[in-house]
């Protein structure tokens, strides 16, 4: 069978080629081998992928035990907490593109008959899938695992908890040195940060998917078998390439809806959703916002994990870790078994043997945590086109809410309205134009979701944005509002005052207004300049779509 990489290998008129490989010291012999590109995220600015450098040495030892020839070559990636609350973090999910743009360009132009991604962070794990995908070559993906958890007065913490500390600092609840014990203690060492937020929750999801082998969703960054891991990912990658087992015979319609089943009972982070959307399209699989309630309405949460609770990524991974929550949910029929993974073998077959080792961690299929899943999406009418929640983070006095709206056109006098105790108990904070037209990029709003938290507001403050949220983010936090404000949607006709309704287990979110009065309020509204014209954003603007679709480039 001829391979990719004879294009740029094999014949006299390749002879050029050759040279360029030969300079760099490839041998004949290497060059008569499958090459296969290694994606790495590595950088000194992420702690989730400091380590990466010792994670491509054991992928490339695997790939060079099984016969083929390695080849690394570098990805961006942004840390979306050191991005958070400043004007990079616009940059943050257009990076997403970026990624899966220049992993498709390297890949192409350069002939790989296979990858291995190593991502460890938010937007580059679903990059590198999309890549992956639209690419329909072999791939697999190792990420750099899970940091640890921090300790704080002998309690166990992570990222949420500084953010939280903050909003508690300025409401006076804690002093300076309190705020420093939780500064140096809530990020211990390398890997991506403890909770399930948005990485974590992705890197789940590629093992759900079988794009991934078992355990890398769950096993901590600092522990040996993530090496042992990464050098079992390098063998895999040679038995699909010889086996021509491509992204999209294992990205399809059927193991993204298992990566939805996984998603509810893990309650992940929402931004799960737009990435989601985004991978499937690019593996030509149709999903939209229906099918995520659909599987909400009949998968329950198994697992309570930070910020919704208490446990973090290290306790999963003990307590049996996705192959286990794999076989629980199989036990009333909500996965298929029958798919292809990476390994060589089916869902079933690589889950057969995984049990729960601790049920205060995953909970039984037929006793969880909820009925239903972690994520909700609503509708109504100033989200006609939906909002996303994520439920298992709510508490229950907030799943049904009504308060006065204090409305706010960007994040940033949000952050400074709250911080100066402008917001009381009731209040439903509204902040707009931050979606991935008027952000632009659709900025990630941990500050202040944290905040309210801080200061004790989350059990009585719901917040609702055309924004997103970090995946640390809790309480009634409503996101991806669509269409978005920058796009002529209602977010937009909202005014001080207006009563906002919020029925998360009915799916509802509405404001209390006429559609006479909206219809008013429309023909006098004057949209606002955008915030960007030039630049690498100022393109994004013109190409990207809806939350409810996304956030993909046409």
């Amino acid at each position: 069978m001829r391979r990719k990489s004879d294009q740029v290998t094999q014949g006299i008129e390749r002879a050029p080629h050759r040279s360029l490989f030969y300079s760099m010291g490839y041998t004949k012999e290497e060059l008569s081998k499958p090459l296969i590109g290694v994606v790495s995220a590595h950088s000194d600015v992420v702690p989730g992928h400091f380590h990466l450098e010792k994670i491509v040495e054991a992928v490339k030892a695997g790939v060079t035990a099984a016969g083929g020839t390695p080849m690394m070559f570098p990805s961006i990636g942004l840390c979306d907490g050191i991005a958070m609350g400043h004007h990079g973090m616009k940059f943050s999910l257009p990076s997403r593109e970026l990624i899966a743009d220049s992993v498709e360009s390297m890949a192409e132009a350069q002939c790989f008959d296979g990858l291995v991604l190593i991502p460890n962070c938010d937007k580059i794990v679903p990059g590198m899938v999309m890549a992956a995908a639209r690419l329909n070559i072999p791939s697999i993906v190792c990420s750099g695992g899970p940091m640890l958890a921090g300790v704080v007065n002998d309690k166990e913490v992570s990222l949420s908890n500084i953010f939280e500390a903050v909003g508690a600092r300025k409401a006076g609840l804690i002093d300076d040195a309190k705020l420093d014990d939780y500064e140096k203690g809530v990020c211990p060492g390398c890997g991506s940060c403890a909770g399930m937020y948005t990485a974590n929750s992705m890197n789940c999801l590629c093992e759900a998917i079988g794009i991934a082998l078992p355990g890398n969703g769950t096993i901590p960054a600092v522990h040996s078998d993530r090496l042992r891991l990464a050098k079992y990912s390098g063998i895999a990658i040679m038995h699909l390439v010889e086996k021509n087992i491509t992204a999209r015979d294992i990205i399809n319609e059927k193991s993204i809806r298992n990566a939805l089943a996984c998603d509810m009972a893990l309650g992940c982070s929402t931004n799960c959703v737009l990435h989601l959307l985004a991978i499937a399209h690019e593996a030509q699989a149709p999903l939209d916002l229906e099918t995520f309630n659909a599987y909400s309405a009949k998968v329950p949460t198994l697992c309570s994990l930070a910020p919704a609770g208490h446990h973090h990524i290290q306790d999963l991974h003990s307590a049996g870790g996705i192959q286990a929550v794999i076989n629980e949910l199989s036990k009333k029929n909500l996965i298929d078994l029958d798919l292809m993974t990476v390994t060589g073998k089916t869902v079933k077959e690589n889950s057969k043997d995984a049990s729960v080792k601790d049920y205060g961690v995953i909970r039984p299929v037929d006793k969880p945590f909820n009925e239903i899943g972690g994520l909700t999406v609503l509708w109504g009418n100033i989200a006609e086109d939906g909002g996303v929640v994520k439920r298992s983070a709510v508490s229950p006095e907030m799943l049904v809410h009504s308060g006065p709206a204090r409305v706010f056109d960007s994040e940033d006098d949000a952050i400074a309205s709250i911080y100066a105790g402008n917001i009381k108990a009731g209040d439903v904070v509204v902040i707009r134009y931050e979606g991935p037209k008027g952000g632009p990029g659709m900025r990630e709003m941990l500050g202040p979701t944290s905040s309210l938290a801080g200061m004790g507001l989350d059990k009585s403050v719901a917040l609702i944005t055309d924004g997103r949220f970090s995946g640390a983010s809790k309480g009634a936090s409503i996101g991806h509002i669509s269409p978005e404000a920058a796009m002529g949607g209602r977010i937009g006709l909202i005014q001080e005052g207006d009563i906002i309704e919020i029925d998360i287990p009915a799916s509802k979110i509405n404001a209390k207004v006429s559609e006479e009065e909206f219809a008013k309020r429309k023909q006098s509204y004057v949209a606002p300049e955008p915030r960007v014209t030039t630049g690498w954003l100022g393109r994004y603007i013109r190409v990207v779509t809806s939350a409810n679709t996304g956030a993909i480039l046409k």
